[in-house]
């Protein structure tokens, strides 16, 4: 199992997203579902990449920073 850290660029923004998943496919097919989960409207994701994999262990995981509007 691997902790897939994706991000999905959409018109107005880009969104992080970390999910758990066996191969890249099924990383992909994980997130495109948590996004339509999390959005009301179903959004227009125009690129889903990859951006880190990791293998799943204890103390694993990812820093999501955010930069803050002024």
């Amino acid at each position: 199992m691997f902790l897939y850290k994706l991000e999905a660029a959409m018109p107005e923004q880009t969104v992080p997203v970390v999910v758990l998943a066996e191969t890249d496919e099924g990383a992909f097919a994980a997130a495109d579902e948590l996004l339509h989960r999390h959005f009301v409207a179903s959004p227009e994701v125009k690129e889903l990449a990859i951006v880190e994999k990791k293998r799943v262990a204890k103390g694993a995981g990812y820093v999501l920073e955010t930069v803050a509007s002024e």
